[in-house]
């Protein structure tokens, strides 16, 4: 670990091929082929060979620090780079002990060189999980999207490549995206918004199982007759003559809360439900 002054316009010479650095003093430039970042002071990155990178002074004078990290073996596999902005604050112990106290003088790896290495990779680690955590708090607007179109059409005939292009997305891109927010595939959430939406109808005596098929985006009775078994455990219409009873003995059809039917009581609970998971 050095500390290392740039001029302005100075590039990094020869950084090993994986290393951390924290911006002591002035702005650096992270550049490569596709992007480039400032960091400012206070700021971190940690960089792997996965990459090759180019560090720029963008001001005169700027300082960093500069660690070798070829031999850190994190707990987490991190991006590369990561940078952490603001980690001299938030981690004003780690800045000050590598700032104050460098290791240039070693000439080896040593028990102390590899605590160091362990503080600032433990510190890098806590800053990448907590923004990850972060990210996971905040809904994903593209899945939103798309489990609104889907109860909002669930006839259509939907594929998971369509509800991706819907959000300009990959299709594995789009599933992931629904895994980490949802815990279930695309498909699986069109699955289940089509079967609620054929619950509903279902409870209407007077349209056929046909008509409900093709309300909830199956191209025939016998299609969504075996959608519907592997999802409820019976075939539409025993669902339909089992719910038919329950409703004469419980009075479900009876006026409820604020005047509504027990079909309107339902009907409201699943749009609730549907809201939490856009949410």
């Amino acid at each position: 670990m050095r500390h290392v002054r740039l001029s302005a316009g100075m590039a990094l010479s020869a950084p090993p091929d994986s290393w951390w650095g924290l911006v002591l003093a002035g702005e650096v430039t992270l550049g490569a082929a596709s992007a480039s970042s400032l960091l400012a002071e206070g700021d971190a990155v940690l960089v792997d060979a996965r990459v090759a990178y180019r560090v720029t002074a963008s001001t005169e004078p700027s300082t960093l620090v500069v660690g070798d990290f070829r031999l850190a073996v994190p707990a987490h596999r991190l991006p590369s780079p990561l940078i952490v902005r603001g980690f001299g604050t938030r981690h004003d112990g780690v800045a000050a002990l590598v700032g104050k106290c460098p290791l240039e003088r070693m000439g080896r790896p040593s028990l102390f060189a590899a605590s160091y290495g362990n503080l600032i990779g433990a510190a890098m680690t806590a800053s990448w999980l907590e923004e990850q955590d972060r990210d996971t708090a905040r809904p994903d607007e593209a899945v939103a999207a798309v489990v609104a179109a889907v109860t909002a059409r669930p006839g259509e005939q939907w594929t998971v490549q369509g509800m991706a292009r819907l959000v300009h997305l990959s299709r594995s891109a789009l599933g992931e995206r629904f895994r980490r927010a949802l815990g279930r595939g695309p498909a699986e959430v069109l699955r289940e918004v089509r079967m609620r939406e054929a619950r509903r109808l279902l409870d209407d005596p007077s349209r056929p199982v046909e008509y409900v098929a093709f309300a909830v985006g199956y191209g025939s009775a016998a299609a969504f007759s075996r959608a519907f078994s592997s999802h409820h455990g019976v075939a539409p219409q025993a669902w339909r003559d089992v719910s038919s009873t329950r409703d004469a003995q419980d009075g479900e059809d009876r006026p409820g809360r604020h005047g509504e039917s027990g079909a309107e009581q339902e009907g409201r609970r699943d749009a609730v439900r549907v809201q939490e998971c856009a949410s």
